[in-house]
């Protein structure tokens, strides 16, 4: 028996299982996306970046991971996030790793009317992550990073980013200019 590759055995076709109720949670974000990515202090916009997130179904549907970046970034500076659907609490379990600058974060992801978010402890006591995709459109979708001091009594944006999904040929595709006016 040949050997399959482990990209082969990993990767799930972008149809997921459609017996299991839940499982379309993030079937709207598989693909590419190109993204504005700006980071917030005290209410106030401090920094901004281009990047680039991808989403791929993956463990026989069952699963959506992911890899976000920043223009330019080295594979080491580079981030994924793991989703798998856990029937067991009707929600899925996400894991968010950026190891070169110790990111880890455990969430769990639900609908919440037109948003999907994730909820998760952060990394103070008492601290609280909330990360939601909201204003899903087929082509673009605003991803907002909240922080809670107070367990969730009242949250403080730390980070947006803004995301157009990238035409899937031209010259973005290959590498060319990619047009932002929309993000």
């Amino acid at each position: 028996m040949a050997e399959e590759c482990v990209f082969e055995l990993l990767a799930a076709p972008a149809a997921r299982p459609a017996a299991e109720e839940g499982l379309d949670l993030y079937d709207g974000l598989i693909g590419s996306w190109d993204i504005v990515s700006t980071w917030f202090r005290g209410g106030a916009a401090v920094s901004s970046r281009r990047g680039q997130w991808h989403f791929a179904r993956i463990l026989g549907g069952r699963g959506v991971q992911d890899i976000l970046f920043a223009e330019g970034a080295p594979p080491e500076e580079r981030g994924t996030t793991l989703r798998c659907y856990d029937a067991s609490i009707k929600a899925w379990r996400v894991a968010w790793m950026m190891p070169s600058s110790g990111e880890f974060a455990q969430l769990v992801g639900r609908r919440e009317g037109g948003r999907i978010v994730q909820e998760g402890a952060g990394a103070e006591p008492g601290g609280r992550l909330r990360w939601s995709f909201a204003e899903l459109e087929p082509g673009s979708f605003l991803w907002l990073g909240e922080l809670s001091r107070d367990g969730g009594a009242t949250w403080e944006l730390e980070q947006e980013m803004r995301a157009a999904r990238r035409p899937e040929a031209g010259p973005a595709a290959a590498g060319g200019p990619r047009d932002y006016s929309s993000l």
